[in-house]
């Protein structure tokens, strides 16, 4: 991707950046709608997940990413699993809700495909390279 222009590279650039917005905001879109079609907020629980989800991460391991790799750190093994729970989490509150029949199986499918949604967003982020960043124009 060196060899294209300038103008290429942040047209391009702009283009992944306005991908994940679109993503992110569907996620949201599908998660204010799991609650606003059945008139029932309890799903809304699950945006406490999402809240925590990057939070062990943020503490913990910082920007310096090569320290997540060794498995034999204490703090790596504490940020995976808070992360994890988290992520459980996001799948099992809604699931939850639907057995104790407080949401129905509508709400479900929308909570669940909010979070799919978000976990591709998170994805398509990670798969960016630190070479397109916006420092580097």
């Amino acid at each position: 991707m060196a060899d294209l222009p300038r103008y290429m590279r942040l047209c391009l650039q702009s283009g992944k950046l306005a991908f994940l917005a679109i993503l992110v905001s569907g996620g949201i879109v599908l998660q204010i709608l799991a609650c606003a079609l059945y008139n029932n907020w309890w799903p809304m629980l699950t945006v406490i997940m999402y809240v925590l989800l990057p939070m062990p991460l943020l503490f913990f391991v910082g920007s310096d990413f090569s320290v997540f790799m060794e498995s034999d750190n204490a703090w790596v093994n504490v940020t995976k699993f808070l992360t994890g729970a988290s992520a459980i989490g996001s799948i099992a509150i809604p699931a939850i809700l639907t057995h104790a029949g407080v949401i129905g199986w509508g709400a479900l499918a929308l909570e669940l495909s909010s979070f799919f949604v978000f976990v591709l967003a998170i994805m398509c982020y990670i798969r960016t390279d630190d070479d397109d960043s916006y420092s580097s124009i």
